[in-house]
């Protein structure tokens, strides 16, 4: 079911990216969300402030954004809820709750390293108008310029799909994710173009520009056009231009066959079938992602990612302008740009980010205008509009505090 919004463009309500997910199989889960909830004793919760001077430990009542996490590993059943959180003082709080590794009960890691799924889509449009910027590549060039007769399928044409129809979402092209099964995604190496394969498979969504539709199809296809222009592969390309430009310390394309979280991180569980009990997915082959999810990082390393990017740090102004171009996308206010969306916020105004969902891990968050930053993990997907909605609360506190 699809509902026209104001510009003419027709949102799809059948994935919404961002927004709320139903669906069982983690493959899945990487585009939209696949997770029900279990319950949990209520853990310990702790928070710490760093300036550029102190570090200290609040003994306090907890604020309002660790009452947040609280609730959602008390009363949502999240095995552990992280959140990095700086004011526009740079003032920046670090906030666990929960368990890091429910067989174990050890303490959740303070801004531990977490797979942050879809949130790589905002590298890689980072990088692909970077490359803009450079002449290299044309945001209304057809994808066929750079990956001549790759797309092809039913209602399905290269030459007929731009570069921003690919980074905004609107090319209409069907999702891989839907059609790759728990174990295969938990345990196989997918090149990216067998995920190219997998969605040729399916006819169009709809034709180019006609529908807003989240499909991580158009995020693989960036990603190859990227190594086309550049002869580099992408997982370099970020590295360089995006990692070490700004010093993101903590966050790393994980390497073909690297199954394992480098640093100190919380465990994430994954619960299939929808009620079944949760499984450990902590260890995953993340390829399945690609250009489209396979990033790992911490959630104070994603602040500080939107807010160089939000700051002009890695894009020219024209560019960043065009990233910050946005479309009605399904409910709640969410708008997406190229690889960015925006949100409204209760206290007014909007924050820019992203947002990702991988088996084991959600991550929700962005910045303000103003220089607020803030991005809170969990360590499953909540299907369950209460969390859906909590998670979505601790965001708001902690940029509205």
């Amino acid at each position: 079911m699809r509902a026209r919004n104001q510009q003419g463009l027709r949102t799809s309500t059948r994935q919404r990216g961002g927004g709320r997910r139903r669906t069982v199989s983690a493959a899945a889960a990487m585009a939209i969300g696949a997770m029900t909830l279990a319950a949990f004793a209520p853990p310990a919760s702790s928070t710490s402030v760093t300036t550029t001077t102190t570090t200290a430990t609040v003994t306090a009542r907890p604020d309002a954004v660790q009452q947040a996490l609280n609730t959602l590993v008390r009363d949502d059943g999240m095995p552990a809820a992280l959140a990095s959180v700086k004011d526009r003082n740079g003032q920046t709080r670090t906030y666990t709750a929960g368990v890091a590794d429910l067989a174990t009960g050890s303490k959740v890691p303070r801004d531990g390293q977490v797979r942050i799924g879809s949130n790589t889509k905002a590298f890689t449009a980072v990088v692909v108008l970077q490359l803009v910027g450079e002449g290299k590549i044309g945001l209304d060039a057809k994808v066929d310029t750079y990956l001549p007769g790759l797309v092809r399928g039913e209602g399905i044409d290269g030459r007929r799909i731009t570069v921003r129809q690919l980074l905004q979402h609107t090319s209409g092209l069907p999702e891989y994710g839907m059609h790759i099964d728990d174990d295969e995604l938990r345990h196989r190496y997918f090149e990216p173009r067998e995920l190219i394969d997998i969605a040729l498979r399916y006819k169009a969504d709809a034709d180019p520009g006609e529908t807003w539709g989240y499909s991580n199809t158009n995020y693989v296809l960036a990603g190859l056009i990227v190594q086309k222009v550049t002869g580099r592969p992408l997982a370099e390309e970020i590295d360089r231009r995006v990692i070490k430009r700004i010093g993101l310390r903590h966050t790393y394309f994980p390497a073909p066959g690297d199954m394992t979280i480098r640093g100190p991180h919380p465990h994430g569980y994954h619960r299939s079938p929808a009620d079944g009990p949760l499984r450990d997915f902590t260890e995953i082959d993340p390829s399945a992602g690609w250009a489209a999810g396979q990033l790992i990082s911490t959630n104070s390393d994603l602040n500080l990612f939107f807010t160089a990017l939000l700051a002009g740090r890695l894009l020219p102004a024209a560019q960043l302008a065009e990233m910050r171009t946005t479309v009605p996308a399904g409910t709640s206010g969410l708008r997406y740009g190229l690889g960015l969306t925006s949100r409204p916020l209760p206290c007014g105004g909007v924050y820019w980010g992203h947002g990702g969902d991988i088996p084991g891990y959600e991550t929700r968050g962005g910045v303000t205008d103003d220089g607020r930053a803030a991005n809170v993990t969990v360590t499953s997907i909540p299907t369950d509009e209460a969390a859906v909605q909590h998670v979505k609360d601790a965001v708001d506190r902690a940029l509205c505090g």
